[in-house]
């Protein structure tokens, strides 16, 4: 992005460029524990902090237009996240000790489309994708659509058929579990956790903005009427992380509305330095419990502010 032409643009930078330092700075704090301690089972455990920061290095790989000056620093934050995988090899202990656990390719797809690649794990992945057992993991819908977009991504399936499917599966067609979104429902009665599923049900979708035709008008009417009422709800209730994810859905829309407002409140709610708080309950001083509890926003801060900037520039 060469200027910055309009105020909603001028917030966003400011929150993606903050966010990105503040995650950059800290990044140590999300080293993997030694090997004895490390848990490959749990997904929640060691992995989701660095799938986070690598999904958010990703997506300035995959959107070089949107923080043009900060190049570096997510080059810098990509290997760093490899390094800890050790190029690949934890990955892939992680998938063949638990062969239906699917973050593992979700991780890898984020690495792989950056080039970096890592043979016997391409090998069994091809091998799972392959198996009715991997392909009928009992899992949300939006995961489904997760797997679905990272085997496209990692460039282990060549066409984007299972996305579609997935997108276009209803409760009577071919017997799929239909995804909140896909049903268009009350828009009144959606809560905290379906507000979640609803915006990776997008994220996946649209390979975070890259396919935005990929929502259908339907959706992205639906979406367009509807995301200004649910993040006023959700700004008013200091929900940052969530109003952040919000700015994310409206970035991955087909024609997104950026809503300068709502922009402007989160980079009000942002600390000075670069930190997004999860909510309005406060930031602990103790720095390392500050990366536990808030790196998630930051991270979350920083890639809206991508998807949405990089678009813009083109």
């Amino acid at each position: 992005m060469s200027a910055v032409a309009q105020p909603w643009q001028a917030a966003a930078a400011r929150v993606a460029g903050g966010a990105l330092g503040w995650v950059h700075r800290h990044r140590l704090r999300g080293a993997f524990p030694s090997d004895e301690s490390l848990v490959l089972a749990d997904p929640n455990a060691d992995y989701k902090p660095l799938a986070e920061m690598a999904l958010m290095a990703g997506l300035l790989h995959r959107y070089p237009g949107a923080l043009p000056g900060d190049g570096e620093k997510a080059l810098e934050l990509r290997e760093f996240c490899w390094s800890q995988l050790r190029a690949g090899d934890l990955l892939y202990e992680r998938q063949l000790r638990h062969p239906l656990l699917t973050d593992p390719l979700e991780v890898y797809a984020l690495f792989a489309a950056a080039g970096h690649r890592h043979t016997r794990l391409d090998e069994l992945l091809n091998h799972l994708l392959a198996t009715d057992s991997y392909a009928a993991v009992e899992q949300q819908p939006n995961r489904r659509l997760a797997v679905a977009n990272a085997a496209l991504l990692a460039g282990l399936r060549n066409d984007d058929a299972d996305v579609a499917a997935l997108s276009a599966a209803t409760a009577t067609a071919t017997g799929s579990v239909p995804t909140w979104l896909s049903r268009l429902p009350e828009p009144w009665l959606i809560d905290w956790d379906t507000a979640y599923a609803m915006t990776h049900t997008v994220f996946h979708l649209t390979d975070w903005g890259m396919r935005p035709h990929r929502l259908g008008n339907g959706i992205a009417d639906y979406l367009r009427q509807w995301l200004p009422v649910w993040m006023e709800v959700w700004a008013e209730t200091c929900e940052w992380d969530l109003l952040a994810e919000l700015l994310m859905v409206d970035a991955c829309l087909p024609e997104p509305q950026h809503p300068e407002e709502m922009w402007e409140t989160l980079a009000r709610a942002q600390h000075a330095d670069g930190l997004v708080p999860y909510n309005a309950k406060g930031v602990t001083a103790d720095p390392d419990q500050a990366f536990r509890d808030h790196q998630h926003p930051t991270c979350v801060a920083t890639a809206a502010g991508v998807i949405a900037l990089g678009r813009s520039s083109g």
